[in-house]
């Protein structure tokens, strides 16, 4: 419940609310925990992290990272000890003295990451494509990490 206050044209004006120390609380932290402005994700040193998608079905595993801009050459995929690891480099174009650019947000810059796989999947037969910036692993399962269905038996 509020205190209500009239003013002169016959107005409510809250005097005091329950929610108005909500308020002040969540200003205080936002201000408390506030990210300074160079800090922002991406951060502004040009980092780059591509997004990743990782999916399954019961035969495989699909993982897809969208790498725009990126060729193939400039890519790495490992697999070492079930760690699945995408690298690369996303390399800048060069900048023309006689253009005037008013906003650049592209990101460039080295990358890596990796991705820890179940025991049971068959590394020899990972399999990659590279499609409109965005390169697809499929990393089969191995027999035992399959899903089956078991026969229920009425005694």
């Amino acid at each position: 419940m509020a205190i209500m206050k009239y003013d002169n044209k016959g107005m409510e004006k809250p005097l005091w609310s329950p929610w108005a120390l909500d308020k002040t609380v969540r200003q205080m932290f936002d201000r408390f925990l506030a990210v300074p402005k160079d800090w922002e994700f991406p951060l502004t040193g040009g980092e780059f992290f591509p997004s990743v998608d990782i999916s399954e079905t019961p035969q495989e595993y699909v993982i897809r990272a969208e790498i725009p801009g990126m060729k193939k050459e400039d890519t790495k995929l490992s697999i070492h000890n079930n760690v699945l690891t995408l690298s690369g480099e996303k390399k800048s174009e060069a900048r023309h003295e006689d253009k005037k650019y008013h906003r650049v947000e592209s990101y460039y810059g080295s990358f890596q990451r990796s991705f820890v796989l179940p025991d049971a999947i068959k590394a020899d037969k990972v399999s990659a494509t590279f499609k409109d910036g965005v390169l697809s692993v499929t990393v089969p399962k191995a027999e035992e990490a399959k899903e089956k269905t078991v026969e229920i038996k009425v005694d």
